[in-house]
């Protein structure tokens, strides 16, 4: 039954620049008076209940976080934003709004256009000035509704008074379509499955709001495929179409220069492909003076709902839209759940990267079919003789090792650990190699292993078996941008293909997104260097109902179109050199213990 002291206003309009009105719900206290509003606008269709649109991740989520459903009827609980059952009790409005072309809203769909981000700028600034609000409004919400506040704090409009972008990618080619210059294949399928599938238009043909029936979910104008797909751009094309780093993607990152509004970014360790390199890249490098970064594992909609995000949302906003003494203000800048083989650890710090990081470089040398990372470790102001594994530095004699380049790869691997080891924070690795032809696609994944060689794996984001790291690099995007480039993090231009000359080797400075683990004394740490993505498992059974493929490690977030990775060339042979003239290496964030 509807909370009595909740009033919905349904499907409210909202006029655009254009004359395009687009349709919002509003939850607000049943009280009159004025309230800071939690503001949403994405694609997902807010007539949409969770239960129905993604029926697999919310029985997974209530069944192990009962803290979830409890206190609430779940009746308007949605995909990624707030429930206003727990939110408009404390004082707040929340409005949810379907972007254009989506749900209830007519019009194009071009997602995270300049045209999306100036309905998102004047959807803001509707609420802020309605008659039930204080002149306040935060943005919330997971995912697409964390990307897309990145791009509208760009425009800096006026009533927007504070962000929680949860798990919200924001550089719309490093960290969502092109990783390391190869394309993901995600957004294709995604838009498949999660975008056509609530497209307005739909009108009958689609399903209708468990929380209002009388409400057709994708609108009230039934159209025919034909008409649907002239509403709507070619998405995964498009993204084909911009193999470069280009307008097309500038126009849809953020502009970190102009974000100035106060923030929470909150990512993801498990989060590899999408829900976390953006959450960090925007705590280092955003203009507000004002912003906090929180990490955590699990799924990536996990925390947004648990009593553990849900508290620290309401110190955030509370703070900045109510002026109420949560004590926020003495929030550390970061707070991160450490992570263990089998458990979080929950420790606050000033900074990010860690300031008393020891930036631990590892030389990969050979020994074996497969490769023997010998990891030798020079830390800062310590003895030359402290050692993470015993072993010699960068080897004295030249060699090669190749691989299938689009198969498996080489493992190097450490001896056991002596002692339990933190590694928190952004990795890179320095590789030479060179290619039977032109190109070369090197998939690059840190791992741990037990002392019996089992890998350990986590629940991440969106696959139940993700490793602890990874990283991409296609070798003709070597080139490195040497002012956005730091320790342990290195930044590429993409503005140019440098082609490889078959058999003559190039150096290559890999990125691979932060990551936080505890590594247990007797295990062993590797890194894969592949021509392919990351498998845990041939065959798992495992799958979501949004997405389409098998989870087999890398969740959705895949590299395996054909047109992208052409066989002349990218099958050939992909060779690693080493020794003086190419010394090779991984460089780890090391954390001292206490």
């Amino acid at each position: 039954m509807p909370n009595e002291d909740m009033q919905i206003d349904w499907d409210v309009g909202i006029r655009m620049d254009d004359g395009t009105v687009l349709r919002a719900d509003v939850f607000r206290p049943a009280r009159a008076g004025r309230y800071p509003v939690l503001l949403s606008y994405g694609p997902y269709a807010k007539g949409l209940a969770f239960q129905d649109g993604y029926p697999s991740a919310w029985q997974k989520m209530v069944a192990d976080h009962p803290d979830v459903p409890h206190g609430s009827s779940n009746l308007y609980q949605n995909w990624e934003v707030v429930d206003p059952e727990k939110w408009v009790p404390d004082g707040y409005v929340c409005v949810r709004v379907d972007s254009r072309g989506c749900g209830r809203s007519p019009g194009y769909v071009d997602h995270f256009s300049p045209r999306e981000t100036r309905d998102f700028h004047d959807c803001i600034e509707w609420a802020g000035v309605q008659p039930w609000c204080n002149g306040k409004v935060g943005l919330s919400g997971v995912s697409y509704f964390g990307i897309n506040q990145w791009q509208v704090a760009g425009l800096q409009p006026p009533h927007l008074a504070a962000m929680c972008i949860w798990e919200g990618a924001a550089d719309w080619y490093r960290d969502m379509t092109h990783h390391g210059g190869i394309l993901s294949t995600f957004w294709a399928n995604w838009y498949d499955m999660q975008v056509k599938t609530v497209q307005y238009g739909l009108g009958e043909r689609g399903p209708r709001s468990r929380a209002n029936p009388a409400l057709a979910v994708c609108g009230d104008e039934t159209m025919s495929d034909a008409q649907l797909a002239a509403n709507r751009c070619s998405f995964g094309d498009d993204i084909l179409a911009h193999p470069l780093e280009d307008d097309y993607h500038r126009e849809r990152s953020a502009q970190w220069d102009r974000i100035t509004v106060p923030f929470l970014s909150a990512g993801n360790w498990g989060g590899q492909g999408l829900h976390l390199r953006g959450n960090t890249e925007a705590f280092m490098r955003a203009a507000s003076s004002q912003k906090w970064l929180e990490m955590h594992g699990l799924e990536h909609w996990t925390h947004f709902y648990t009593d553990y995000g849900l508290a620290i949302q309401k110190r955030f906003f509370g703070h900045f839209l109510k002026g109420e003494r949560t004590g926020w203000d003495e929030e550390p800048p970061v707070r991160l759940q450490v992570r263990h083989v089998d458990h979080f650890e929950e420790r606050t710090e000033r900074e990010w990267p860690i300031a008393r990081t020891q930036w631990t470089k590892l030389h990969l040398a050979p020994e074996g079919t497969l490769g023997f990372a010998a990891l030798t470790t020079s830390l800062p102001g310590e003895p030359q003789d402290r050692r993470l594994a015993v072993s010699a530095a960068n080897p004295s004699t030249p060699f090669t090792l190749s691989f299938d380049a689009q198969g498996d790869g080489l493992t190097f691997l450490s001896e056991p650990l002596p002692e339990a080891t933190e590694i928190t924070g952004p990795l890179a690795a320095k590789l030479w190699a060179s290619s039977s032809t032109t190109d070369a696609d090197l998939f690059l994944v840190f791992r741990v292993f037990t002392a019996d060689l089992r890998e350990v794996t986590f629940a991440g984001a969106i696959d139940p078996h993700t490793p602890v790291a990874q990283g991409w690099l296609r070798a003709s995007h070597r080139e490195l941008d040497a002012q956005l480039s730091r320790e342990g993090r290195p930044y590429h231009t993409h503005a140019r293909e440098q082609k490889l000359t078959p058999g003559a080797p190039v150096e290559l400075d890999i990125e691979l997104w932060p990551t936080s683990i505890v590594v247990p004394a007797g295990c062993r740490i590797a890194l894969t260097v592949r021509g392919r993505d990351y498998v845990y498992a041939e065959k798992t059974g495992l799958k979501l109902s949004n997405f389409k493929n098998e989870l087999r490690g890398c969740g959705p977030f895949l590299h395996d179109d054909p047109r992208d990775r052409p066989a002349r060339e990218f099958a050939g042979r992909t060779t690693l050199h080493f020794g003086p003239a190419h010394p090779a290496w991984l460089v780890l964030p090391v954390i001292p213990a206490p």
